[in-house]
């Protein structure tokens, strides 16, 4: 898991280069990159989780769809918490604060990478 919380923390990194202005970061360019960072680290964390559960490293998934069927199966006795988190965090992370760059509240924003540490 030292991957996965070594991506958290070089987002955060690249957060703090925004500037903050009341209650919003200013910079959106350096918004985006944390949040695409962030993604590669809950998906660290997933292919991290998948191996654990015996899934080979050549067969780990490569698209979004493919990590919600990994999760159903492998994730099953987590009662679907697992996948719901994960979905969450890809729509607010990948989406909302990366793809789109519709984010720049810092309490939404802190909010969201607290919900990615607890994963």
């Amino acid at each position: 898991m030292a991957d996965p919380i070594r991506y958290i923390n070089n987002a955060k990194e690249l957060l703090k280069r925004s500037k903050v202005e009341g209650r919003y970061y200013t910079d959106l360019k350096y918004v985006r990159s944390a949040f695409g960072v962030l993604y590669l680290g809950i998906l660290k964390a997933v292919d991290d989780f998948l191996l654990k559960r015996g899934v080979e490293e050549k067969s780990l998934p490569k698209r979004i769809e493919e990590y919600m069927k990994c999760l159903k199966r492998y994730g099953s006795p987590y009662d679907g918490k697992l996948i719901k988190e994960f979905e969450s965090l890809y729509k607010e992370v990948h989406i909302a604060g990366y793809y789109r760059g519709l984010l720049s509240s810092v309490k939404v924003i802190k909010d969201i990478f607290e919900e990615t540490e607890k994963l």
